[in-house]
């Protein structure tokens, strides 16, 4: 029997805590560089147009347009998994997630859909390239 009722929501707010920071301990672990960090803040812009470009494509597969759709919401919630106030963390959220959704698309519609859509310089689109994970040719 439960001594207290305060028992069961402290346990379930130390679960998510404890989950809360071992997420934070692989993003740091895993985290890019600064100069990779800036890279990527510059080329923001252009890759959210590319997702926003993706996610309207109606040659795109149902499931890959609903996940690029979900993937705008979260990168325009004033909130994260880890605040962006937090020094390079702060932002390495949002790449990790861009990279999987990226790795994600690339898999379902190909690398050319993402070169179809690339609103950026032919830089831009070599690193996000190395970002979803596509070969260089």
């Amino acid at each position: 029997m439960i001594d207290s009722w305060w028992t069961v929501p402290v346990a379930v707010v130390s679960g998510l805590l404890l989950l809360w920071l071992i997420l934070m301990g692989v993003l740091w672990a895993t985290k890019p560089d600064e100069v990779g960090i800036r890279d990527a803040l510059r080329l923001l812009p252009d890759v959210v147009r590319l997702i926003r470009r993706l996610a309207a494509d109606p040659d795109l597969p149902r499931g890959v347009r609903v996940r690029l759709v979900l993937l705008l919401g979260y990168l325009l919630l004033p909130f994260d998994l880890v605040p962006d106030f937090i020094p390079i963390l702060g932002y390495a959220d949002d790449a990790v997630i861009v990279a999987i959704a990226l790795r994600s698309v690339t898999r379902r519609a190909g690398p050319a859909a993402i070169e179809k859509h690339w609103p950026g310089t032919s830089d831009g689109l070599a690193a996000v390239r190395r970002l979803a994970g596509i070969q260089s040719e």
